[in-house]
């Protein structure tokens, strides 16, 4: 019987061959192994998507003073003031790789977007993280106590990023505060890492309210409006109808998605919270997040919960992301006795459909929009904002 004889390059090529094949299988056999190692080794990481003027710096705070919690505001901030290109449609590609890295720990990706020699203050809005003033990154904190920010960015600038990496290695929560997604399915390759044990709590409001939030600080939100908008010729005056109308847009878009046919990954992945429910019962509020993401409520957290939403301040004009003590129900309705009617109602028909959908009553006149015993707040009872892990037979 005649033989067939391999040369010694087709032999090698035969053991490239099954060695690849090895891997793959191995591969494959890692991936749907009910059995094998949880890969996020037990950290999760939140992102609390929402908007601008909603109370997401106040709900960025309620994470960062947690003693579990790493926090970071905005990182994505860095890739739209960094990079050249037109429209949010553009840059959140961008904007996912730089967050994914961040819930990884991985601070290299910013230094595309920072100084050659840059130090911890090169991180936008830095010192609102408890984390980044409390060891291992800096000694003026302790863990289980409250941040400074003022002190913070006097004592613990540091040069370079490691002592961040490693300060973000040591807690068991990972929470990024951003306001630059616009619809759900950027993140799905987030949702579907295996690196990543990722929760979402997407924040909403009154869009009256964050309209009468952001006159207060206009100049805040110039560039940022340029490239909602994705074009420089609209009209001043039309501006914030325009950036509105695209906000709430995306807030349909987020919620539905979410909640009519979402994909199986995203089950215990969501949750939405209406800043309004928030602020009229803070530490119910609060501490159905803290449970939604595996965090435990502490008695100093909810001491200074109350303080910082039962104050007398009506908030900060000048500064835009300053947390101060203030009665935060009061501060809600504010627009209510300040916004003037013509806006109100153009406000109203630019986000209809968001304000039916999210649970907001609108009203037709001055005086119905001034009687504040009018409660214009659909009780959240008759909306299921969250898909909750579902419970296993015993």
């Amino acid at each position: 019987m005649p033989r067939c004889r391999l040369g010694p390059p087709t032999m090698v090529l035969l053991v490239i061959l099954q060695g690849a094949a090895v891997v793959l299988l191995f591969g494959w056999y890692v991936q749907l192994s009910p059995c094998g190692p949880t890969p996020s080794q037990g950290k999760v990481h939140v992102l609390l998507l929402s908007s601008w003027r909603s109370g997401s710096s106040f709900l960025g705070q309620v994470f960062s003073q947690h003693p579990s919690v790493f926090y970071l505001m905005e990182p994505a901030w860095h890739v739209w003031t960094k990079l050249k290109m037109p429209g949010a449609r553009a840059l959140r590609m961008a904007v996912r790789d730089l967050i994914r890295s961040v819930f990884q720990c991985d601070l290299s990706v910013m230094e595309a977007y920072m100084p050659e020699h840059h130090n911890v203050s090169s991180l936008f809005m830095w010192s609102h993280s408890r984390a980044l003033c409390s060891p291992p990154a800096c000694s003026l904190t302790p863990r289980n106590q409250f941040s400074n920010q003022t002190e913070c960015s006097q004592r613990c600038d540091a040069t370079g990023l490691q002592g961040v990496e490693e300060a973000c290695h040591s807690y068991s929560h990972v929470v990024l505060k951003e306001v630059r997604f616009f619809e759900l399915e950027s993140l799905y390759p987030l949702l579907q890492d295996p690196s990543l044990d990722l929760r979402v709590i997407h924040l909403v409001r009154d869009p009256r309210a964050v309209v009468r939030s952001r006159e207060q600080s206009a100049k805040a939100f110039i560039r940022d409006n340029a490239i909602v908008l994705d074009q420089g010729d609209t009209p001043v005056a039309d501006t914030q109808y325009r950036v509105m109308q695209e906000i709430c847009r995306s807030h349909v878009r987020i919620h539905e998605r979410a909640t009519l046919k979402p994909p199986g990954f995203l089950k215990g992945r969501y949750k939405m919270v209406r800043y309004e429910d928030m602020v009229r019962d803070p530490l119910i509020e609060i501490n159905a997040m803290y449970e939604f993401v595996g965090l435990e409520m502490t008695a100093p957290l909810q001491e200074w919960i109350y303080k910082v939403t039962h104050g007398k301040g009506k908030g900060s004009k000048k500064e835009a992301f300053q947390i101060t003590s203030r009665n935060a129900a009061d501060v809600s309705q504010a627009w209510r006795t300040t916004l003037a009617h013509d806006k109100v109602k153009r406000i109203q028909e630019v986000c209809k459909g968001a304000m039916s959908l999210l649970g907001y009553r609108t009203v037709d006149s001055e005086k119905e929009q001034k009687r504040l015993e009018l409660d214009l707040l659909v009780p959240r009872e008759r909306y299921q904002f969250s898909w909750l892990p579902a419970k296993t037979a015993s």
